[in-house]
């Protein structure tokens, strides 16, 4: 499906005085305008948002129960007493993992960690290695990225004499009556209770780990520099669990791409070589689409503890070895994922094409890919969509929703159906019997009261700009508003009309078109369109006019430096 011709385009419509702020500011009115769309608004966070430093960062003991933490983690480290780490298998939780088994050997504890394995385990902290923990000897547990809903498990720890933090970012469970249920523990650090009064929500399980870190450094009079000489993993985790690049977050992640050059890990060096990057040129896109990825490879086809053991690696070679080992994984990974993306889109097309909500069942993919499946499925149809396949016993599946569409809300009509079910509005996982399968498919349909207009997709246009406004100047200040990501999106622009007099298709892949534009005015510049050529190519056919979605660029080749636009949407004249 062609979603740029199917998209209706939005024009941003938030109003300030471009012109005040840009003087305020020394930027143009245009800049100014993308901040006020992007809701930084006031003075201050205007500053924050452009200039934001370490400084800006907000305090740890903010965070409830962290002073507790701290205490608690202080008498164990002086008293010799054994501390485990409980991670998670993704980004975030390895990032996490990293952070306080660095910070915490920093301060002198015995500490090791435990890393729970995907499909054996499955996510958080379970019985068997509460167990395990027991078993070994160990004093306290302290979780991250996990442990905010383990109610029986934190209470079997606790039953066992152990002590239990939990440090985590996820949603508080509820009772029927709206009440928070905090697991027993004996200090739990998460934004997200209710009588938690940080400033920000909106952390990774990786800054809440990093906090504890800055907190526990200054109780051990630790210097500052080491805490800031970690960011870099505080960065990634943001970056690779996908939050907001808002507030807070858009600081960490600025500052901490801008120390990965000077990272201590000799591991995370070799990874970026590994992957062909130069690591003095990272950006938010190369950590969430090609490091994040090769990371999060180990814990979906291995174990997550490869990538753990890369980043604190010493040995150059076995960090070379491991870096490779990882590379090729996620090439295994992204094969792996378009085999079921090809076989989920055949099944669409074929069989599902007339449904509001998008139920595909691949009983031979490996269950890790699922929700990746699931969120290309819903790019490229614009409809809710589940990605079921068989697991040990029963059957396991991903989804990933559009804004319409309450994902979790409308698995809870059908709850009786799941053997385990969770999630939120945009995503869930479930585990379901093979017989119900269909029942889901058919109940979920009936259920949805999704209208036509919901399936088409919106692209928000931050300003209508003709091409003549584009100058070098513009394109380097708005590196101002870097980095990029969810909930800081790159800005798009719009010209209408432009006169298409050339086009020549590139790439060894033939992935890229490359068109030469003029405007109604008769100003002309080139325009990089990332697509299948040949078929854009036949798309066009004989028109010669097209409206586009764009953002401003400079290409350099043989020393010259030429502006260009890259297209990010289009729609042709007939």
């Amino acid at each position: 499906m062609n979603q740029d011709s199917q998209a209706t385009w939005m024009l941003q419509t938030k109003k300030a005085d471009f012109n005040a702020l840009a003087t305020r500011f020394k930027i143009s009115p245009v800049t100014a305008r993308i901040i006020r769309n992007r809701d930084v608004v006031g003075e201050r966070e205007i500053e924050r948002y452009l200039y934001g430093n370490l400084d800006d960062l907000y305090d740890p003991h903010l965070l409830k129960d962290m002073d507790r933490a701290v205490d608690i983690l202080k008498g164990k480290i002086e008293n010799g007493l054994r501390i485990r780490i409980v991670g998670d298998y993704d980004i975030d939780g390895i990032c996490s993992t990293y952070l306080l088994y660095q910070g915490l050997g920093r301060c002198g504890a015995k500490a090791d960690y435990q890393i729970p394995e995907r499909i054996r385990d499955g996510y958080g902290i379970n019985e068997s290695i509460i167990q395990r923990a027991y078993d070994d000897g160990i004093d306290t547990i302290i979780t991250c990225d996990n442990g905010i809903a383990a109610m029986d498990q934190i209470r079997m720890a606790k039953d066992m004499g152990m002590t239990v933090i939990i440090t985590d970012h996820h949603e508080v469970p509820f009772d029927e009556n709206g009440n928070e249920l905090p697991p027993p523990a004996d200090a739990v650090v998460n934004p997200k209770q209710s009588a938690c009064f940080y400033p920000f929500k909106g952390i990774c399980g990786g800054v809440v780990a990093y906090k504890l870190v800055q907190a526990l450094y200054e109780a051990f009079k630790v210097p500052a520099g080491d805490w800031e000489g970690m960011l870099e993993f505080a960065a990634i985790a943001t970056v690779g669990d996908v939050m907001r690049l808002q507030d807070e977050n858009r600081i960490l992640v600025r500052q901490g791409l801008k120390k990965i050059s000077e990272t201590k890990s000799l591991g995370l060096k070799k990874l970026v070589e590994a992957c062909g990057l130069d690591i003095r040129e990272l950006t938010a896109y190369h950590i969430g689409f090609v490091i994040g990825p090769c990371l999060n490879a180990s814990g979906r086809l291995q174990t997550a503890r490869l990538a753990l053991e890369l980043l604190l690696c010493q040995d150059e070679q076995k960090a070379v070895s491991m870096a490779e080992e990882l590379r090729i994984l996620n090439e295994e990974r992204k094969a792996m994922t378009q085999r079921g993306v090809d076989e989920a889109l055949k099944q669409v097309e074929e069989q599902y094409r007339e449904d509001s909500v998008l139920v595909i069942f691949l009983p031979d993919c490996h269950e890790s890919v699922a929700g990746i499946i699931a969120g290309r499925v819903r790019e490229a149809w614009n409809r809710p969509t589940f990605v079921l396949t068989r697991g040990e016993g029963c059957v396991k599946g991903s989804g990933r929703s559009i804004e319409a569409y309450n994902m979790y809300r409308e698995m809870c009509g059908v709850q009786e159906l799941f053997l385990k079910f969770g999630g939120h509005p945009m995503a869930a996982g479930f585990s379901i019997e093979g017989g119900h399968v269909e029942e889901f498919r058919r109940r979920l349909n009936e259920q949805a009261s999704l209208k036509p207009e919901d399936f088409i997709p919106k692209v928000w246009i931050d300003v209508a700009m003709p091409l003549e406004y584009i100058s070098s100047g513009l394109v380097e200040e708005l590196k101002l508003l870097e980095p990029f990501g969810q909930g800081n999106e790159k800005p798009q622009f719009a010209q209408k009309g432009l006169r298409i007099r050339s086009v020549r298709v590139l790439g060894k892949n033939r992935n890229a078109v490359k068109l030469s534009l003029v405007t109604e005015g008769g100003l002309a510049m080139d325009g990089m369109l990332f697509t299948e050529g040949d078929r854009f190519v036949e798309e066009l056919g004989i028109r010669k006019t097209m409206d586009v979605v764009y953002y401003p660029d400079v290409n350099e080749y043989n020393g010259k430096r030429t502006l260009q636009i890259v297209i990010r949407g289009y729609k042709l004249h007939p």
